[in-house]
Parts: structure tokens; sequence; C-alpha cells
């Protein structure tokens, strides 16, 4: 199986809002969590490091596969 790795940096701004930020797309883990280190301290991360989140996306695989409705 084939991966990366996808750093999101996701923190509330408001009730029900969240602001999400795609930091980048990794090789290995390791990677990803050099990225942390990287923009750690920059504003705004440095006050949310909480907001981090590294997911694991499995290449050429579907990872939407409903429809979708807007409302």
């Amino acid at each position: 199986m084939d991966s990366v790795f996808i750093l999101w940096h996701v923190h509330e701004i408001s009730d029900n809002q969240e602001d999400e930020k795609l930091i980048g797309v990794y090789r290995t883990e390791a990677d990803a969590q050099a990225a942390i280190v990287r923009v750690q301290n920059k504003p705004g991360f440095k006050d949310t490091f909480s907001g981090f989140q590294i997911v694991v996306y499995e290449l050429n695989k579907d990872h939407w596969t409903d429809g979708y409705a807007t409302v």
C-alpha cells in the first residue's frame, strides 16, 4: 500500500466554524513531523499548537465514494 501523510492545521474561530489549513503532503510521517517543527513557532501556529493533524491517505483509492447534497 502506497500512502502519503497530509499535514493539516485546524482550529476553532467561532462556535460553529473551524479554520483549516493544508500545510503539505509528505512521503513519510517523519517528514510531516519535521514540517510541524518548521512552522510551529510562526504567528498563529504557536498559539494553537494542538491544531496540527497528520492524516494518512492511501494512494490510488477513492476516498469520497458517496454523492453529496448542498443544503
